[in-house]
Protein backbone atom coordinates (compact mmCIF):
# COMPACT_ATOMS: atom_id res chain seq x y z
CA UNK A 1 0.00 0.00 0.00
CA UNK A 2 1.20 3.77 -1.11
CA UNK A 3 2.03 6.30 1.54
CA UNK A 4 -1.00 8.28 -0.86
CA UNK A 5 -3.52 5.32 0.38
CA UNK A 6 -2.57 5.34 3.68
CA UNK A 7 -3.81 8.85 4.28
CA UNK A 8 -6.60 8.24 2.15
CA UNK A 9 -7.45 5.32 4.32
CA UNK A 10 -6.50 7.32 7.42
CA UNK A 11 -8.44 10.40 6.18
CA UNK A 12 -12.08 8.46 5.16
CA UNK A 13 -11.30 6.65 8.93
CA UNK A 14 -11.36 9.64 10.81
CA UNK A 15 -13.99 11.29 8.51
CA UNK A 16 -16.56 8.19 9.18
CA UNK A 17 -15.47 8.54 13.18
CA UNK A 18 -15.99 11.89 12.98
CA UNK A 19 -19.29 10.74 11.22
CA UNK A 20 -20.35 8.36 13.63
CA UNK A 21 -20.04 10.56 16.94
CA UNK A 22 -22.03 12.73 15.12
CA UNK A 23 -24.70 10.32 14.41
CA UNK A 24 -24.36 8.96 18.13
CA UNK A 25 -25.37 12.18 19.71
CA UNK A 26 -28.95 12.16 17.99
CA UNK A 27 -31.25 10.04 20.04
CA UNK A 28 -34.35 8.59 19.26
CA UNK A 29 -34.16 6.77 22.67
CA UNK A 30 -32.26 7.48 25.66
CA UNK A 31 -32.18 4.10 28.21
CA UNK A 32 -32.68 4.99 32.16
CA UNK A 33 -29.43 3.43 32.58
CA UNK A 34 -27.24 4.03 29.91
CA UNK A 35 -27.74 3.63 26.46
CA UNK A 36 -29.30 4.96 23.49
CA UNK A 37 -30.84 4.35 20.30
CA UNK A 38 -29.10 6.36 17.69
CA UNK A 39 -29.71 6.43 13.98
CA UNK A 40 -27.52 4.57 11.78
CA UNK A 41 -24.77 5.64 14.24
CA UNK A 42 -22.75 2.31 13.92
CA UNK A 43 -22.86 2.48 10.17
CA UNK A 44 -19.86 4.85 9.03
CA UNK A 45 -17.30 2.91 11.26
CA UNK A 46 -19.03 -0.51 9.90
CA UNK A 47 -18.74 1.10 6.39
CA UNK A 48 -14.75 1.48 6.94
CA UNK A 49 -14.30 -2.42 7.40
CA UNK A 50 -16.68 -3.38 4.27
CA UNK A 51 -14.93 -1.12 2.22
CA UNK A 52 -11.22 -1.10 3.52
CA UNK A 53 -11.41 -4.54 5.06
CA UNK A 54 -11.29 -6.01 8.85
CA UNK A 55 -7.55 -5.23 9.80
CA UNK A 56 -8.11 -1.20 9.23
CA UNK A 57 -11.93 -1.53 10.32
CA UNK A 58 -10.91 -2.73 13.77
CA UNK A 59 -8.31 -0.24 13.99
CA UNK A 60 -11.13 2.42 13.39
CA UNK A 61 -13.51 0.53 15.49
CA UNK A 62 -10.83 0.89 18.67
CA UNK A 63 -10.27 4.52 17.71
CA UNK A 64 -14.01 5.27 17.42
CA UNK A 65 -14.20 3.30 21.27
CA UNK A 66 -12.21 5.75 22.36
CA UNK A 67 -13.81 8.70 21.26
CA UNK A 68 -17.25 7.39 22.65
CA UNK A 69 -15.34 6.73 25.90
CA UNK A 70 -13.71 10.11 26.20
CA UNK A 71 -17.15 11.86 25.48
CA UNK A 72 -18.82 9.70 28.05
CA UNK A 73 -16.10 9.57 30.92
CA UNK A 74 -17.54 11.87 33.08
CA UNK A 75 -21.14 10.25 32.69
CA UNK A 76 -19.84 7.28 33.87
CA UNK A 77 -17.90 8.03 36.54
CA UNK A 78 -20.73 9.53 38.26
CA UNK A 79 -22.81 5.75 37.83
CA UNK A 80 -21.59 4.92 41.51
CA UNK A 81 -20.11 2.01 40.28
CA UNK A 82 -17.24 0.20 42.30
CA UNK A 83 -13.83 0.22 40.40
CA UNK A 84 -13.86 -3.33 39.32
CA UNK A 85 -17.65 -2.36 37.63
CA UNK A 86 -16.29 0.54 36.50
CA UNK A 87 -13.79 -1.37 34.25
CA UNK A 88 -15.70 -3.74 32.87
CA UNK A 89 -17.86 -1.04 31.79
CA UNK A 90 -15.19 0.49 30.06
CA UNK A 91 -14.07 -2.53 28.34
CA UNK A 92 -17.36 -3.77 27.78
CA UNK A 93 -19.50 -1.25 27.24
CA UNK A 94 -17.03 0.76 25.26
CA UNK A 95 -13.62 -1.01 23.93
CA UNK A 96 -14.94 -4.23 22.80
CA UNK A 97 -18.51 -3.11 21.54
CA UNK A 98 -17.28 -0.54 19.76
CA UNK A 99 -14.22 -2.05 18.43
CA UNK A 100 -16.21 -5.18 16.86
CA UNK A 101 -17.77 -2.85 14.57
CA UNK A 102 -14.59 -3.32 12.82
CA UNK A 103 -15.79 -6.81 11.96
CA UNK A 104 -18.19 -5.66 9.62
CA UNK A 105 -16.34 -6.46 6.19
CA UNK A 106 -15.84 -10.46 7.63
CA UNK A 107 -17.69 -11.34 4.62
CA UNK A 108 -17.32 -8.53 2.53
CA UNK A 109 -16.48 -10.07 -0.71
CA UNK A 110 -19.73 -12.33 -0.88
CA UNK A 111 -21.71 -10.30 -2.67
CA UNK A 112 -25.12 -11.52 -2.08
CA UNK A 113 -25.54 -11.90 1.62
CA UNK A 114 -21.68 -11.04 2.65
CA UNK A 115 -22.80 -6.99 3.80
CA UNK A 116 -25.83 -8.13 6.01
CA UNK A 117 -24.20 -11.22 7.38
CA UNK A 118 -21.20 -9.29 8.96
CA UNK A 119 -23.48 -6.34 10.07
CA UNK A 120 -25.78 -8.70 11.70
CA UNK A 121 -22.71 -10.46 13.60
CA UNK A 122 -21.28 -7.26 14.46
CA UNK A 123 -24.60 -6.00 16.34
CA UNK A 124 -25.04 -9.49 18.00
CA UNK A 125 -21.53 -9.34 19.30
CA UNK A 126 -21.95 -5.41 20.48
CA UNK A 127 -24.92 -6.67 21.86
CA UNK A 128 -23.73 -9.21 23.74
CA UNK A 129 -20.67 -6.97 24.84
CA UNK A 130 -23.71 -4.75 26.28
CA UNK A 131 -25.71 -7.68 27.87
CA UNK A 132 -22.24 -8.94 29.40
CA UNK A 133 -21.98 -5.48 30.99
CA UNK A 134 -25.02 -5.40 32.03
CA UNK A 135 -25.16 -8.46 34.20
CA UNK A 136 -21.73 -8.18 35.37
CA UNK A 137 -21.50 -4.28 36.36
CA UNK A 138 -24.51 -3.08 36.38
CA UNK A 139 -26.76 -5.59 38.54
CA UNK A 140 -26.93 -3.24 41.62
CA UNK A 141 -29.55 -1.69 39.09
CA UNK A 142 -31.84 -4.28 38.58
CA UNK A 143 -35.48 -3.95 39.09
CA UNK A 144 -36.97 -5.89 42.47
CA UNK A 145 -39.39 -7.71 40.53
CA UNK A 146 -36.55 -9.29 37.73
CA UNK A 147 -34.42 -12.42 39.26
CA UNK A 148 -32.14 -13.36 37.16
CA UNK A 149 -29.75 -10.38 36.54
CA UNK A 150 -29.20 -12.51 32.52
CA UNK A 151 -32.28 -12.07 31.73
CA UNK A 152 -32.93 -8.57 32.76
CA UNK A 153 -29.55 -7.45 30.93
CA UNK A 154 -30.90 -9.52 27.48
CA UNK A 155 -34.07 -7.35 27.85
CA UNK A 156 -32.63 -4.21 28.77
CA UNK A 157 -30.69 -4.04 25.80
CA UNK A 158 -32.60 -5.25 23.06
CA UNK A 159 -33.19 -0.96 22.75
CA UNK A 160 -30.41 -1.55 20.29
CA UNK A 161 -31.42 -3.77 17.88
CA UNK A 162 -34.33 -1.68 15.69
CA UNK A 163 -31.28 -0.29 14.55
CA UNK A 164 -29.76 -3.28 12.83
CA UNK A 165 -32.26 -3.57 9.95
CA UNK A 166 -31.80 0.31 8.65
CA UNK A 167 -27.90 -0.13 9.09
CA UNK A 168 -27.67 -2.97 7.10
CA UNK A 169 -30.57 -1.88 4.29
CA UNK A 170 -28.35 1.83 3.74
CA UNK A 171 -24.64 -0.13 3.86
CA UNK A 172 -26.20 -2.11 1.33
CA UNK A 173 -27.21 0.49 -0.78
CA UNK A 174 -23.75 2.16 -0.36
CA UNK A 175 -21.97 -0.42 -1.42
CA UNK A 176 -24.12 -0.48 -5.04
CA UNK A 177 -22.73 3.27 -5.21
CA UNK A 178 -20.40 3.10 -8.19
CA UNK A 179 -16.99 5.45 -6.49
CA UNK A 180 -18.18 3.11 -3.04
CA UNK A 181 -17.92 -0.24 -4.84
CA UNK A 182 -14.54 0.76 -6.31
CA UNK A 183 -12.87 1.46 -3.38
CA UNK A 184 -14.09 -1.87 -1.74
CA UNK A 185 -12.75 -3.57 -4.89
CA UNK A 186 -9.48 -2.01 -4.62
Amino acid sequence: MSQHDKIVRLTASGIMIALSTVLSMITLIRMPQGGALTPCSMLPVCMISIIYGVKWGLGTGFAYSLVQLAIDLSAALSWGLSATALAVSFVFDYIVAFTVLGLAGIFRNQPKWGIGAGITIVFLLKYASHVFSGAVAFGQFMPEDFNNIWVYSFAYNTYMLPELIPTVIIAYALCKVPSLAKLKAA
